[in-house]
């Protein structure tokens, strides 16, 4: 069925102002068509309102992201409204006012939208609209830039009565194009799709003017001496140093992925003096402070602090910051309220180094670092005209603890097993590794793809869904530099690592004789040596975590089983398998588990297969290179060819959360070979 005129052209509309970043955030604001319709019932005319629905985005926004509701039905709420102490009653109502079925669940800003008299309406939260909003003399500032042109609508949590509200002072004021809306955003209108989008953007341009032309050139004060950024090698080998206690900073309650963030904006922010006031006041914009909480917590130490130092500092504040929210909650809380969801920081700011920002995801956490940058432009905007005045810390708790907040958060799919753990998987451009690494984002983890081949990894990494599900390094595990390196991009893309897979492996097939030493010692240097580097850096990084984790080495069948002309891959397959049960009895009072998976005869897609051991393996049995896999099979007791998916099963299996009691254990996934059977 084809989409109506109204509906294509809001969508049109929404993704040209959700895709510039001034006009509002992601998952911010919403808008609305009106038009004519025909019943599918009665054959008769039927006015509808298209408007986006609870949870979606402008810039990316679908026709099945729209919610549509007849007019009609909308407008005789008015009638049955039962005051502003009951208007959370009125969401529900709206069901009963949808126009068939399908579509999204109307959001709480649906009466703004169906109250309003115009044909097309735009709520948006630029970061100049909300400057003026939670300036603490908005309303004058708010006259002073537009005239009689845009009018003022003092703080209201959204709902139906602002929707009422709106509506009054439009029809009040005949010639506004628009209003602000007091700590929280914009909303203009129109009688066309292109008057209504004129009139947002105007609202939105001539603020950002004002601001600029009217504003002091410092509103965040002078430079404090020593807080300047540093230079962006050491700054990002600082981060790279500090994330993974910033992330049992965040993670005390709930395992949380990182995002870090060192852009100009936030780097100048945290340099000026009077960043500790504004950041202790919060953020203002209700989008803002659901992604951020109330405030963050701050550094309160210069960048060339020694790291044992900021370290300590960030605890004691952490336990500062704990009890200053669960005093907050309970200064507020009723009887009916939903529970504390947790006391740790979503936005952890750490001056001349930058911003690591937490969530349930990475988009989560990348888009509340960008909801704080939006928060930091609305303070510097406020700042530079009056003095920044968010909405009460009563009507923060009022929102972040409403009954319908609760109600959308319950709605939410279940976690996946794997969701917050970040993976690191070696190898990750082919075969086993390539597989792990799909098995792994498909079960809810964020990825490093670490492979020698740098294309290959990257490759990988664009499968899985780029830089919000997982990320490209290029490694040599022989190097213990490029092994650093690779973790410390792994904790500035996700905030750490929890679950590192040993994977990467070459194979040497030759009889003794023929064995050299540079034989012998590639193969121990790629798989031994590198298997031991791998897991001492991602030691390092889970310990200063403190939420434990998980090594797996894939060894081999040949750890156990003595083939011929196999020297050099076998026994350094034993020495991966030996390091297990070291590691395992070292690391456990980490909470870090360490466990093997003993494949065989993974031919189809395996990198060391193709490279040449898969020719010399069959020459050695005598078989066709192509039939080997074949061949292996018909040795095995369940006479089945094994895959690079049969090991990232195994891999999920020690990890997704049916065994956490288990370590040090080595599973075979060789479709039974009983000279391999474990003893």
């Amino acid at each position: 069925m084809a989409i109506h005129p109204e509906a294509a052209a809001l969508l049109a509309r929404s993704h040209r102002l959700g895709s510039d970043p001034r006009n509002t955030n992601y998952a911010g604001g919403n808008a609305s068509a009106k038009g004519t319709d025909t019943d599918p019932v009665t054959g008769g005319d039927v006015e509808l309102m298209w408007v986006k629905g609870s949870g979606g985005d402008l810039g990316t926004l679908t026709d099945a992201g729209l919610a549509v509701l007849r007019l009609d039905r909308m407008r005789a709420l008015v009638d049955v409204y039962p005051g502003v102490e009951r208007e959370d009653e009125m969401v529900a109502a709206f069901d009963y006012c949808l126009h068939g079925k399908g579509g999204a669940a109307p959001s709480i800003d649906t009466a703004m939208h169906g109250l309003v008299e115009a044909a097309h309406v735009d709520h948006l939260h630029p970061d100049s609209g909300i400057a003026l909003a939670c300036a603490a003399d908005g309303e004058k500032l708010t006259a002073e830039c537009f005239g009689d042109t845009v009018a003022w609508v003092p703080w209201r949590r959204p709902g139906f009565q602002l929707g009422l509200d709106i509506a009054a002072i439009k029809a009040a004021n005949p010639q506004a194009i628009g209003v602000v809306l007091g700590g929280h955003g914009i909303t203009a209108w129109g009688d066309t799709a292109e008057e209504c989008e004129r009139n947002s953007l105007h609202i939105i341009r001539t603020a950002e003017a004002f601001l600029a032309k009217k504003g002091k050139a410092e509103p965040f004060g002078a430079v404090i001496e020593g807080y300047e950024a540093l230079p962006e090698a050491e700054r990002r080998e600082r981060a790279a140093a500090l994330a993974p206690y910033v992330r049992a900073v965040a993670s005390q309650d709930k395992a949380q992925v990182g995002h870090f963030d060192d852009a100009d904006v936030v780097l100048e922010f945290l340099a000026r003096a009077e960043h500790p006031r504004l950041a202790a006041l919060g953020t203002s914009c209700p989008d803002h402070f659901l992604r951020t909480k109330v405030r963050p917590l701050v550094l309160d130490l210069p960048p060339t602090a020694p790291l044992d130092e900021a370290v300590a500092r960030l605890k004691e504040l952490h336990a500062e910051y704990r009890e200053e929210y669960a005093a907050y909650y309970q200064r507020h809380a009723l009887p009916d309220s939903p529970a504390m969801r947790g006391a740790d920081p979503a936005i952890v700011l750490v001056p001349g180094v930058g911003m690591f920002s937490f969530g349930k995801d990475k988009q989560t956490a990348r888009v509340a670092g960008e909801f704080y940058v939006n928060a930091v432009n609305v303070m510097r905007g406020a700042e530079a005209v009056s003095t920044y005045s968010p909405i009460e810390e009563s009507e923060k708790f009022r929102i972040e603890y409403w009954a319908l907040e609760e109600a959308k958060l319950q709605r939410m799919p279940k976690p996946k097993p794997l969701a917050t753990r970040v993976a690191l998987v070696t190898g990750a451009g082919s075969g086993i590794g390539k597989a792990i690494a799909h098995r792994l984002v498909a079960e809810g983890a964020c990825v490093v793809v670490a492979d020698l081949n740098a294309e290959n990894a990257a490759a990988v990494a664009q499968e899985l869904g780029g830089p919000d599900k997982a990320v490209a390094v290029s490694v040599d595990v022989t190097s213990e530099e490029q092994i650093a390196d690779a973790f410390k991009a792994a904790v500035l893309a996700f905030g750490g690592v929890d679950l590192v897979v040993n994977n990467a492996g070459i194979s040497v097939s030759k009889p003794l004789l023929e064995t050299s030493a540079k034989d012998w010692d590639l193969q121990h240097d790629i798989m031994a040596r590198g298997s031991f580097l791998v897991s001492r850096e991602a030691a390092r990084v889970m310990i200063a975590q403190q939420v434990g984790g998980d090594i797996v080495y894939i060894a081999s069948k040949n750890a156990v089983f003595a083939g011929p002309n196999n020297i050099a891959y076998s026994a350094t397959k034993a020495d991966q398998a030996h390091q297990v049960r070291l590691l395992a009895a070292e690391l456990g009072e980490h909470s870090i588990r360490v466990n093997g998976i003993n494949p065989d005869g993974v031919v189809r897609g395996s990198g060391i297969f193709a490279g040449g051991w898969g020719a010399e393996r069959a020459a050695v049995y005598g078989v066709e290179e192509e039939k080997l896999g074949e061949f292996y099979a018909q040795r095995t007791i369940l006479k089945r060819e094994v895959l690079p998916e049969h090991v990232a099963n195994a891999v999920f299996a020690l990890t997704g959360g049916d065994l956490t009691h288990t370590t040090g254990l080595h599973i075979p996934v060789d479709a039974g070979v009983a000279a391999a059977f474990l003893r």
